[in-house]
């Protein structure tokens, strides 16, 4: 998630820790320039709710939501995205290509990391090819895939034989080039994702170090992180972009559960919540009143089988078809969701270019009677049995339990949750490929474009792909539609691609998602962003 953008669409981390849920209507607090009639404090701070990040504070190795507002608090990219999804200039004074290929970016003057030196050409070019290096092992590496020369800076075996991808050429101060492997429509709505952040020099010194205390240049600076206790940052005065901070800092304080950081939300004792758990539901709009959030954003809930094990690795999809008709998503949406969140259709999110309403048809209905057929037809679910692991501290525990004891009492398969401590944790077992069954899964948008949900999850090689599903066809399919003349080409070759998923069966969707969060009496100018997160420059303290 990226909380630092300014505008209502923001590139989002990947990976979901959090119960969030899906669209509907409401909003935030708009927010004046004289809080509450009584003025506000410019250089006020305050506080939001979030977890511990998997990992340093890396633009490149970021992939979970609790890391990534931190990072897009302290990075900005050359990109970002308007109200309706359309690209609007940020670090880039413009990004131009005449054949989707070759690409040139120029940068505006005067933006500097907090260090005082000066972003350049340089800052991007370096950053990448460190970030795609294999050798730095970066979770994000395979966001530069499309650069050519990616396969040389990290084979699929071996040691790198560069260590610059020659695709990347910096011109001069201001400018530099990328050429891609093949044409790309929609490329440059991928270049407003944290991995393509620029890097000061003072990183390559000591990177591990670097990610303790980074250097960036977006709107807030660092200032401390405490480990499982907090992150601070501050406003950083000489940003240069449009979404310069209205408020002094922000303290990110870590909680281990939804339902601690909420009863401190009504305490006072943090002013900012992304999300509310499930047992708070049907309370929080009445203890809050307009300081309730209730806002669609665009992001899926699914469940993943992990493929790479034996029970799973050669399941037949139609077993797969007949546990998603086992799933009752309407019945756990109305009652264990309090009816915050809608059951998915589709394989993408609601709001991104390329959305299209029941691709899933029949598959992503209940229908016991068909489940039991389906199952049966493939041969069956190994076992009988299946675990879903899920976060503890994520507010998933209810609607898990509630997935499973629908899919038992509609074909008969035994389903446990297989609860980690905390996210950290389950993405560790996610990553280690320790999964022993099937995984929670949520994605939020990275670029409002339909191949987010698509090629960044299930293509082979892509680094969201954790559950190690590959088909050749599909494949050739994304890279089919990765190669089309025009946006609207490749956008419609995506579509045709989902609907193919529904034969394959990569995962099982539930439900879209929705903000449903809200904050403490101390702060307005409160809005969430298309990602689910709180627009943290827009906050506003109250005197």
């Amino acid at each position: 998630m990226r909380g630092a953008k300014s505008a209502t669409w923001v590139a989002g981390a990947i990976i979901v820790a959090m119960a969030a849920t899906a669209c509907g209507g409401g909003g935030g607090d708009k927010g004046s320039d004289d809080a509450a009639g009584g003025g506000f404090n410019p250089n006020g701070k305050f506080s939001v709710e979030v977890g511990e990040p998997q990992n340093g504070l890396v633009p490149s190795n970021t992939q979970e939501s609790n890391g990534g507002i931190v990072v897009d608090s302290l990075f900005s990219q050359l990109v970002d995205y308007d109200p309706q999804g359309k690209i609007v200039m940020s670090n880039a004074k413009s990004v131009e290509t005449k054949d989707n290929k070759t690409f040139t970016v120029t940068l505006k003057d005067g933006w500097t990391f907090h260090d005082g030196t000066p972003v350049t050409a340089e800052s991007y070019v370096k950053a990448w090819n460190w970030g795609a290096n294999s050798k730095n092992n970066q979770l994000n590496s395979s966001w530069y895939a499309d650069i050519q020369g990616y396969e040389d800076v990290h084979p699929e075996k071996g040691d790198p034989k560069s260590q610059e991808m020659s695709g990347l050429k910096v011109v001069d101060d201001k400018t530099f080039t990328i050429t891609l492997n093949t044409p790309i429509p929609y490329f440059v709505y991928k270049l407003g994702y944290t991995a393509f952040s620029p890097l000061p020099e003072s990183f390559f010194k000591d990177p591990t170090a670097a990610g303790e205390k980074p250097v960036g240049n977006g709107p807030y600076q660092f200032v401390s992180w405490d480990h499982k206790k907090s992150i601070v940052v501050k406003r950083f005065d000489a940003y240069k972009g449009d979404n310069k901070a209205k408020n002094g800092g922000v303290t990110f304080k870590n909680y281990t559960t939804l339902e601690a950081a909420y009863e401190d939300l009504k305490s006072g004792n943090v002013d900012v919540l992304r999300q509310v758990a499930p047992k708070d539901l049907p309370v929080y709009r009445d203890d809050l009143g307009d300081r309730a959030v209730d806002q669609p954003y665009s992001a899926i809930q699914s469940i993943v089988p992990a493929f790479y094990t034996k029970d799973w690795k050669t399941i037949n999809p139609k077993v797969l078809q007949g546990l998603s008709m086992a799933i009752d998503r309407d019945t756990i949406t109305k009652t264990v969701l309090q009816g915050t969140r809608e059951p998915a259709t589709g394989f993408v999110a609601k709001g991104v270019l390329g959305y299209q309403d029941n691709v899933g048809g029949d598959v992503f209905k209940y229908d016991p009677a068909k489940a039991k057929e389906l199952i049966k037809e493939g041969g069956g679910v190994p076992g009988n049995a299946m675990s879903i692991q899920y976060n503890a501290d994520g507010g998933h525990k209810e609607w898990v339990e509630a997935v499973c004891n629908s899919i038992t009492n509609a074909v008969g398969v035994k389903c446990v949750g297989d609860s980690k401590a905390d996210f950290d944790s389950d993405l560790e077992a996610r990553t280690a490929h320790e999964v022993k069954s099937w995984y929670r899964s949520g994605w939020v948008l990275d670029y409002p474009v339909n191949a987010n949900f698509i090629r960044d999850l299930y293509g082979t090689t892509s680094g969201g792909n954790q559950s190690g599903f590959s088909n050749k066809e599909l494949d050739k399919m994304i890279n089919a539609a990765d190669t089309a003349p025009t946006l609207d080409d490749s956008v419609k070759q995506y579509q045709a691609v989902e609907k193919k998923m529904v034969d394959l069966m990569p995962a099982i969707p539930l439900w879209y998602y929705k903000v449903n969060a809200g904050y403490s009496e101390n702060v307005t100018g409160v809005k969430y962003a298309q990602n689910g997160d709180p627009i943290l420059t827009g906050v506003q303290v109250k005197k």
